[in-house]
Order: structure tokens, then C-alpha cells, then sequence
């Protein structure tokens, strides 16, 4: 398990209705999961498969609405629906979203039911997809704060398609965001109590303007999906965008087709918001998942040179999923961390645990303490025999309990990577006295370095909060 796993495996631990870097809904799925099949990582993990499976069946359903097969059409394969959801699920995306638990995972599977709700919408013209569609997009506000990007895309369909704007005189596309809305309020009233710090926490990342690198992170923003959609998949999903852009503006206003707008507004917004974000900062690789589901729709009307890559692109992207993933169970081919994203979020957790527990015991360290919010979490997980500490402030916002005067005022260790280059504060602590270093590596390759610390802590203003261990 990767640190941001078991640190969203804590908010399950203090459910609240918001946390200081994202909206609830893991949390919930993990409570749930683990409710079910218990603390382990298979718990931890339940609802992530569960959800890729319904999210691509929706996919097929959508694709299906959206550019249906007709007799004699050219241009359009049978299943586009089929060959969408295949082409999503033979993406690195799709085979690490499928087995791991982050906010993403349930962003990713209502994003797709909007989209589903929508296609539905457009092939039967029944105003109560507008209502499921609302919901959709309040559960996926409730994910992650990406999805406020669905507010623009919907918007622009109806506006951009002179079919679609007699929607906007009717009560249902209304109704369906006051259920947005009313969805997604609990975690608005959580930000009005706390100051609108989860809301400042990631808005300020939009002011962000660095035109001296902004071609540097356009090109990381590339190579990044490049690498999570598989190049040949990547190059598919790529042509399926400038497709739906291009019929979608037609210069004939009534020749728009509402399907092939639908589709270039889930695509081109979000695609031109990520750039936008590209010219001040870094984008990572995660967030432009939401436009894979509507790229790879109009990636199946692609003609020629392209629908010819369907069969190779999903070929080769399965073997690069089966390769990453025997990389991060098996490590048959030692690499560097460079070169081997698996080492650096998953590998030596396990014997990193093991010689921190042993340092403890010839300390006699009272607790062991982390200053970093991941590895506070998922060492609570793999030292269940240890009282274990998270020394930093975004704990304040958790229901969980503080760590008692009788316990700091004892000697304990405290752990730092080595990337962090400032010493640790001083603040929770009236004496601080380092330690022999430890390595966290796989196959003798390393992965970090650790400093330690044998601290003793005090009375303050800091934050230290008590882990949770499974089972709790």
C-alpha cells in the first residue's frame, strides 16, 4: 500500500463530511470496504474494482447512446461502445485505478455516470436523465473538486448545440443542480466552518502563472498521459479529441450534432483548463483521467490509419499493464527508481517497518512519530505493535485522539525523509537528538533515505494526534 492510500484509510477511520484536501467520498468507500471485508489492503481496495466494472459497462452504454451502429454507416465501427471501454481499460489509468483506492477512483466513476446519464438524455429525450445526471455530478463533486469541471462542459452543450438550448426554458436541467447542489452541501457547510481552508488549499493552485517553464510542464503534461495511457492507446484517445472538436464546431450551427458536442465539451474544456494550469505549474498525471472516458467514444469513429492502431494499441497496452505490474509484485528486473515508478510509491515499506520497529525497542521508545501525513498512516498500519504519532498540523482537522502529556513526555523516535532538507521543527519537542540514518530499498536498489530522531515531547500548540491501527 502507497502512503496516500493509508492516509485515506485514516479519513475512514474520523469520517467527516470534508478534509483539508479533498471531499469525502473515499473515505466513505474505504469505511464501506472495509466494513465488508475488513482493514486489510483487500478492503481497503474492495469498491475499486467494483466501480471500474460498473463505470466501463456505463461506458459501453454511453458510447452505444451517443454513436450508435447503423446499417451501411462507414466510419463507425460496431460497439463503439465495446471498443471504448476496452481502450480505457488497457491503460495504465485503468489497471492502477482498478486495484488501488484514491479519490480518484469514485471521481472517475461518476464523471462516467454523467456522461452516461447525458448519452441517455440525447438518445431518448426523457427529461429524468437531467435528474440522475444531477445526482452523478453532485457524487462526483463529492470526490474530488475536479468535477466542477462538468458544470462548463454541460453548460457549453446546451449553449453550443441550438438543438439542445430549449432545455434551458425547462425545469429539469435546473432541478438537477439544485441536486448537484444539495449533494455536494455537506462539504460546502464542512468549508464555511473551517475557514474555506480545503477550498483555498486548492483554488490557489489556479493563480499559478510561470511562463519561464511553462513549456516544460506542457511537456511533462504530455509525456505524463503519454505514460498512463500507453503511448499507442495515448495517440488514439489524442485523435478522438481533435475529432470531436472538429465536427463539433461545424460552421453550420444547425448541422451540430448534440453527441459530437457532448463529447468535445467533456474533452476540450477539461483539457484546456489542465493546459492553462501547465502555464504555472506542474499537472499531475492523474488529473486528466476524466477525459479519457468521452476521448476514447469519439477515438472508436476514427478511419484509416488509426482504427487500424485499435487492435496493436490494445495489445500493447495490456503488456505494459502486465509488466508494471509484475514489476511491483515481483521485481524480476531490478531498476532504478527513475526508471521504476513502483519502487519509489510502493517498494521496502515493509522492511523499512521492520528496522524502525527494532531501533524502537533499543531506544525504548515510548511512540514513534512521523512528521509527514502518508507515512504517519501507513506506518500506523504496518507497526500495529506500536503506538504511532502524526506530529503535523493538518491533523487538527480530524477526529482523532490527541496524544496524552503522559506519553510525549517520554522518549520516542521520530522519523523525516531525507528529501525534506529543513531539520524538524522544534516546536513539539523539548529535545531532539539525531540518530543513525535507515534506507527504505527493494532488490538493493534504494528508494529513500530516512533520518532519525529520539525526541521527547512536551506540552505546545502543535498538533499530535494518535494513530489509528487496523482494527480500531
Amino acid at each position: 500500500m502507497a502512503p496516500d492510500e493509508a492516509y485515506y484509510w485514516v479519513w475512514s477511520k474520523a469520517l467527516s463530511p470534508g478534509y483539508l484536501d479533498h471531499p469525502p467520498m473515499v473515505a466513505l468507500w474505504i469505511r464501506l470496504g472495509t466494513a465488508i471485508a475488513g482493514d486489510g489492503n483487500f478492503g481497503v481496495r474492495l469498491l475499486a474494482p467494483l466501480s471500474a466494472a460498473l463505470g466501463s459497462w456505463m461506458l459501453v452504454r454511453a458510447g452505444a447512446d451517443l454513436l450508435p451502429s447503423r446499417p451501411g454507416q462507414s466510419g463507425q465501427p460496431a460497439h463503439a461502445g465495446l471498443w471504448a471501454a476496452a481502450l480505457l481499460n488497457a491503460t495504465l489509468l485503468a489497471a492502477v485505478g482498478a486495484t488501488t483506492m484514491t479519490p480518484d477512483t469514485p471521481l472517475l466513476l461518476f464523471w462516467t455516470m454523467t456522461l452516461w446519464a447525458l448519452a441517455r438524455l440525447h438518445a431518448t429525450g426523457h427529461a429524468r436523465w437531467w435528474l440522475i445526471a444531477g445526482l452523478a455530478a453532485g457524487l462526483a463533486l463529492d470526490s474530488k473538486y475536479t468535477a466542477i469541471l462538468l458544470a462548463p462542459a454541460i453548460l457549453a452543450w446546451l449553449i453550443v448545440t441550438p438543438s439542445m438550448r430549449v432545455w434551458l426554458r425547462k425545469p429539469a436541467p435546473w432541478l438537477a443542480a439544485l441536486i448537484a447542489l444539495a449533494v455536494f452541501s455537506p462539504v460546502l457547510v464542512w468549508n464555511a466552518d473551517h475557514a474555506w481552508i480545503s477550498f483555498t488549499k486548492q483554488g490557489a493552485r489556479a493563480a499559478d502563472w510561470d511562463p519561464a517553464r511553462a513549456l516544460q510542464f506542457l511537456a511533462e503534461l504530455l509525456g505524463g498521459q503519454i505514460g498512463l495511457a500507453t503511448p499507442m492507446v495515448a495517440l488514439i484517445l489524442g485523435a478522438g479529441i481533435i475529432m470531436a472538436a472538429r465536427r463539433a464546431i461545424l460552421p453550420n450551427p444547425v448541422a451540430r450534432d448534440p453527441a459530437w458536442v457532448l463529447l468535445a465539451s467533456f474533452t476540450v474544456i477539461p483539457a484546456a483548463v489542465f493546459a492553462q494550469h501547465a502555464m504555472g505549474d506542474r499537472v499531475q498525471a492523474n488529473w486528466p483521467a476524466i477525459i479519457y472516458p468521452a476521448a476514447a467514444i469519439a477515438a472508436t469513429s476514427c478511419a484509416g490509419f488509426f482504427r487500424r492502431l485499435f487492435a496493436p494499441a490494445l495489445a500493447s497496452g495490456l503488456a505494459l499493464v502486465a509488466i508494471v505490474w509484475a514489476q511491483a509484485i515481483w521485481t524480476p528486473v531490478p531498476l532504478p527508481m527513475r526508471l521504476d515508478p513502483t519502487l519509489l510509491r510502493l517498494g521496502g515499506w515493509q522492511s523499512l517497518a521492520h528496522d524502525i520497529e527494532t531501533i524502537a525497542r533499543q531506544q525504548n521508545a515510548a511512540y514513534i512519530a512521523f512528521d509527514n501525513y502518508g507515512q504517519a498512516a501507513l506506518f500506523a498500519r504496518l507497526l500495529p505493535g506500536e503506538t504511532v504519532l502524526g506530529a503535523e498540523g493538518r491533523w487538527s482537522l480530524f477526529n482523532l485522539p490527541d496524544a496524552t502529556e503522559a506519553t510525549l513526555v517520554r522518549p520516542g523516535l521520530l522519523i523525516r525523509s531525507a528529501r525534506r532538507d529543513d531539520r524538524p521543527d522544534p516546536t513539539p519537542w523539548s529535545g531532539i537528538t539525531a540518530l543513525a540514518p535507515l534506507t527504505r530499498a527493494r532488490s538493493g536498489m534504494t528508494a529513500e533515505t530516512f533520518r532519525l530522531y529520539r525526541v521527547t515531547g512536551h506540552a505546545s500548540q502543535a498538533t499530535i494526534k494518535l494513530m489509528p491501527h487496523p482494527g480500531d
